[in-house]
């Protein structure tokens, strides 16, 4: 897959696949975009009503492991137990993602190697409060018994990947979370929105990432 990596206006790097035409994250900032829609608007959020739980977080879309990189940081700064589980049919390649810019210090690289080299398709405890278990499955294929608290829907856009995004993938969300649970995404597509609420989810349209007008939470009652 022809994968190159670009930096954003905030300075964070994410790639470009030139297959699809299509960048991982906004090219206004990739760091910004994840932190304002999965962690703030998501993972905040979500504990801001469940303090007392661990959180189980299922993720459509590993990509650069932006966003399991600032869970994880985001779970040992305020001891928060996660365990954390990523789908990622189509992995990037060491010579990619160990150029990627997201730390600051050695110990956050070790964190973001520690997340793109471990074991497939095991939990894998990354450190004590954050476990991970990536999974090279598609969403329509992913089976599980789990009931999530978050979902972070990061998959390619509805104009790219429509197949993600369709009534019935939807539908499986809905099913995975448990009451009370959130699923978050940058996308605000009225269609998307629309299956969201077709599903069962009460739907929130919310100021969007780094100048975006729009992201969608949505909430399972």
């Amino acid at each position: 897959m022809p994968i190159k990596i670009i930096t954003t206006e905030d300075g964070s790097h994410s790639l470009f696949d030139e297959e699809l035409n299509e960048t991982y994250h906004s090219t206004r900032g990739a760091k910004g975009e994840s932190v304002h829609v999965f962690i703030k608007e998501g993972l905040e959020f979500w504990r801001d009503h469940n303090q007392e739980q661990e959180a189980r977080i299922l993720e459509v879309g590993l990509g650069t492991g932006l966003n399991a990189f600032l869970t994880a940081q985001f779970a040992g700064a305020n001891n928060q137990m996660v365990h954390f589980t990523s789908l990622e049919p189509f992995p990037i390649k060491k010579e990619i993602y160990e150029k990627l810019n997201y730390y600051e210090s050695e110990s956050e690289k070790a964190l973001l190697m520690k997340i793109h080299e471990a074991d497939w398709e095991n939990e894998v405890e990354i450190f004590q409060n954050f476990k991970l278990l990536k999974t090279a499955t598609k969403l329509e294929h992913f089976s599980t018994t789990t009931l999530f608290n978050l979902i972070y829907f990061d998959a390619f856009a509805p104009s790219k990947q429509a197949e993600v995004w369709a009534l019935a993938n939807i539908k499986k969300c809905y099913s995975m979370l448990a009451s009370g649970g959130v699923l978050t995404t940058y996308c605000a597509q009225g269609k998307f929105k629309r299956n969201l609420s077709e599903a069962g989810f009460v739907v929130e349209t919310l100021q969007g990432a780094m100048g975006k007008k729009e992201m969608v939470r949505a909430l399972k009652p």
